[in-house]
């Protein structure tokens, strides 16, 4: 029987609550969402692959007399497997075919369409690259793995230039990102005037977007500002009540008249109770007098009854001569808007006033004129433009998480699947704006991991499938506006010509920032490259533009994202690694568990969290003191709050941690004491436990963290059983275990080249007639013993000065380790001499070399290539 490692848990936490996560799940989960492969068409969600063919078919010619339809895609057999695929040198991958159906249309003389023909037929469109049972892909013969990305998540984001403005004040904006399609800018100037800007061009007021969506300056104003309805009778002005006066600063004392009673003292702001005791006893005006009116905005044009001359446009001041006018034409009632300049700025109203346009369509060809100089607009065109700016689903997608984040920044219930722009997301974000300006609502932190999101493989393959479909759409349109299709013979593979889309994916694998060459010089390396996050690539930051602020661990990374992994150099904290329990959800956001607290007590319940829940809730640590009945046994408990540390009566906690190693990252949580250690230290550590060489023969590590086997299970580097059942019979090369049913037969890889040149060699560690279970260890894998991760050796280590000879960074090894071969690694290296066939005849290889000694030749056999056992030296 395999002797397995026996462990001793010292730690305070005894038992864990939650098993760590399978690690490389993020990669596997997301790739398997892209394909739906098991999932019959009719049932597949509209995501990944599904969603990139329907987002860009149906295709229809620029006549409109024919269409291509997606009915469904196909995913066919790999044709070699994982290790023939390695040998060969070639893509590990699986044909494609979509099924589609070609409809033919006949247009009446009356203009409506009529179903002449329908085709349909599966069209093959290439090789699509699959992932191995070890979340890689193998192109051209060599183990790839493609990062998730970490980039700024789409919706609304709100934010201030301290200090730009003359004053010193904060100038705000808003950003609105969409996943695909133009950026919108609303910013104040210095003179608190509101502008836009699409796509960071040239600034327009805000208005004009508006009055482009069929707004009039009415409406614009009667939207963002309370109106203020004033009565005048005899000459006599008074104010109606309303809740346009809440929070107003009432000029004199406001009285009751039958009473004299005080409602309001002079200097006072109304409040809602005021209101309220006007309304019941029945008050429905106060008096003010006439200066009280001077300086204030109309809503609409004061016209004279009598003559119909406008005495004062809208949104004009008016003054004393204007006063005196309304007064002699009898004008019984104005419309005022309520600026008071503490609630109600005028910032929409000044924008107005520069605002010179007048409807719609001047709306629109000023927007035109802005976005494409020097074309002449029609209002075709015009229209075609601005719809298809933000309101046109197949230009403008702000994708289900940016509709999520509007929703929940503006507080709108808009379904997630509208994912275009509306008139009352535009309305809500102006409005937000105008709140921040007068100090309601807060700013966004861009570095909040509410903020960030991470795509997966799975949705970077989505983009580029789409982009190679997008090509693919422009030949195959073109082809059917030019080819008779009346043609019995013409089918729809005539006219899909799939080569944009393949190459598009060969590009994105072979050359994308994101697929990168493995790392495979020991298990943890191939782990980590796998749960690594990039805020690089496309669509991401780059390490010139990169501030300080972006790298730097942030509050919501508290078991999310390690804190101690990071590379040292130009990309410190543009690339981390996921914490051990973290896990992505379907919006892409990072979540991480805790167990429930009710009323003091521990529950075995667990919830996963991500950085927008977690910061309204209150949470203790993991390693906080539990009593015999479950509660925690302290009165006052260290819990963290929306980033900050305090201590509160156990009554008040929500949440715990599952583990202290919910924090760090798999590295990091293989280095025992680390929170002795000092965290530049521990970073270092981190990274060169990735740089161990797998040893001729591994041991355990005599003090481990309990992540070893973790580590080494999903790396995949081992052999497990896929069933239980007993040994049959076991050698180097094959293991035939006897399960219910039949038998399974293994075949470990021996002395493989990894992708760093270090020796991949699985060693069997059962013995035959031997019990296992399902998904035990029966073969060790490079740097692993029985099942665990061996990055090293346990050696004895004396901390003295011996000579000189141990100088700053220096060590000195025992000779006996040398000749024990304690520290000896086998490496692999393949070396290439091409023999050509040239016009004089063949090439050979010889050992015929001119001009070179037989002392230099004497390993070289008679073909001239080195003997088995030669001792060779560098050069």
């Amino acid at each position: 029987m395999a002797k397995a490692l026996v462990r001793k848990n010292f730690g305070r936490v005894q038992h864990s609550i939650l098993q760590v996560p399978n690690l490389i799940e993020i990669q596997k989960h997301s790739f398997e969402r892209f394909l739906q492969k098991d999932i019959s068409p009719a049932k597949r969600e509209d995501i990944g692959l599904q969603a990139a063919f329907t987002s860009v078919f149906p295709i229809v010619d620029y006549n409109e007399t024919a269409s291509i339809e997606f009915i469904e895609y196909i995913i066919g057999q790999p044709k070699y497997d994982v290790r023939e695929s390695l040998q060969k040198g070639i893509n590990y991958a699986t044909p494609l075919k979509i099924k589609v159906k070609l409809n033919l249309w006949e247009k009446s003389e009356s203009g409506k369409k009529r179903l002449r023909e329908s085709k349909e037929e599966e069209v093959y469109l290439g090789e699509l690259p699959l992932m191995t049972d070890t979340s890689t892909f193998i192109i051209n013969g060599t183990e790839r793995v493609v990062v998730s990305q970490l980039h700024r998540s789409p919706g609304v984001f709100f934010s201030h230039e301290k200090g730009k403005s003359l004053s010193g004040r904060s100038l705000y904006s808003a950003r609105i990102i969409p996943a695909r399609g133009s950026w919108f800018d609303f910013e104040f100037d210095s003179k608190d005037t509101l502008y836009v800007r699409i796509d960071r061009r040239k600034k327009l007021p805000a208005t004009i977007i508006l009055k482009a969506l069929g707004f009039m300056d009415e409406q614009i104003l009667t939207t963002f500002y309370p109106i203020e309805e004033i009565t005048i009778k005899n000459g006599i002005a008074s104010r109606v009540v309303s809740d346009a006066l809440l929070n107003l600063k009432a000029l004199r004392n406001i009285i009751i008249p039958k009473t004299k009673e005080i409602v309001v003292k002079e200097g006072s702001r109304i409040t809602k109770a005021a209101l309220r005791k006007l309304e019941t006893l029945g008050v429905k005006e106060i008096e003010v007098s006439k200066d009280e009116l001077i300086g204030r905005v109309t809503l609409r044009d004061i016209i004279d009854p009598d003559t119909g001359e406008v005495i004062l446009e809208g949104n004009e001041e008016i003054n004393s001569n204007v006063m005196e006018k309304i007064i002699s034409a009898k004008i019984p009632k104005l419309h005022l808007l309520l600026i008071d300049g503490l609630h109600y700025l005028p910032s929409i109203r000044d924008t107005l006033l520069i605002d010179k346009i007048k409807d719609t369509d001047e709306a629109l060809i000023e927007i035109y004129r802005k976005l494409r100089p020097g074309e002449p607009p029609t209002m075709a065109d015009v229209k075609e433009l601005f719809n298809g700016l933000f309101f046109n689903p197949k230009r403008y997608d702000l994708s289900p998480v940016g509709r999520l984040k509007l929703n929940t920044r503006l507080g709108l219930e808009v379904p997630l699947d509208m994912r275009v722009l509306t008139d009352k997301d535009i309305i809500e974000i102006i409005r937000y704006l105008l709140n921040l300006r007068v100090g309601q609502g807060e700013v966004d932190d861009i570095d909040h991991l509410g903020n960030r999101r991470v795509r997966s493989v799975g949705e970077l393959l989505e983009n580029q499938f789409r982009i190679g479909l997008v090509r693919m759409e422009r030949a195959v349109k073109e082809k059917m506006t030019l080819t008779e299709l009346e043609e019995p013979q013409a089918m729809p593979h005539d006219l899909i010509n799939a080569k944009p889309v393949i190459a598009v994916i060969k590009e994105f694998f072979g050359s994308s920032q994101l697929s990168q060459f493995m790392d495979q010089t020991n298990p943890l390396s191939e782990i980590t490259h796998k749960r690594r996050l990039s805020a690089l690539g496309p669509g991401g930051l780059t390490r010139e533009r990169a501030g300080f602020e972006v790298r730097d661990v942030h509050p919501t990374h508290y078991g999310r994202i390690c804190p101690v992994e990071t590379p040292e150099g130009p990309n410190i904290g543009l690339i981390t690694s996921l914490a051990s329990y973290a896990r992505v959800n379907d919006f892409g956001f990072i979540e991480t568990p805790y167990r429930k607290i009710k009323n003091g007590k521990v529950t075995d319940e667990i919830e996963y969290l991500s950085a927008i829940d977690e910061w309204k809730f209150v949470i203790a640590q993991a390693t906080s003191p539990v009593d015999g009945r479950g509660y925690l046994a302290e009165e006052a408990v260290s819990v963290r709050v929306g980033g900050d540390f305090k201590f509160v009566t156990r009554e008040e906690v929500h949440y715990m941690d599952v583990s202290p190693k919910q924090i760090v990252s798999i590295s990091a949580s293989l280095i025992p004491f680390l929170e002795n250690d000092d965290a530049n230290r521990a970073l270092m550590g981190s990274n060169m436990q990735r740089q161990a060489v797998p040893l001729l023969h591994t041991e355990a590590p005599i003090v481990g963290t309990g992540m070893e086997h973790v580590a080494a299970r999903d790396s995949g580097v081992m052999v497990t059983a896929r069933r239980a059942g007993t040994i049959e019979s076991v050698d180097a090369s094959r293991i035939v275990v006897k399960c219910e049913g039949g038998v399974d037969i293994y075949k470990p890889i021996k002395f493989y080249r990894s992708n760093q040149g270090t020796c991949i060699n699985q060693k069997p560690i059962v013995k035959a007639g031997e019990a296992v279970k399902k998904g035990q260890v029966i073969a060790d894998g490079p740097a692993t013993a029985l099942g665990e991760l061996a990055l090293g050796k346990n050696v004895l280590v004396a901390f003295m000065p011996w000579q000189g000879y141990n100088f700053e960074d220096a060590i000195i090894l025992s000779e006996r380790l040398v000749k024990q071969d304690t520290y000896t690694s086998i490496h692999i290296e393949e070396f290439e001499i091409e023999a050509r066939e040239t016009k004089l005849g063949p090439e050979e290889i010889t050992r015929d070399i001119p001009n070179v000694g037989e002392e230099i030749l004497r390993n070289l056999d008679e073909s001239g290539i080195v003997r088995l056992g030669a001792e060779v030296k560098p050069g």
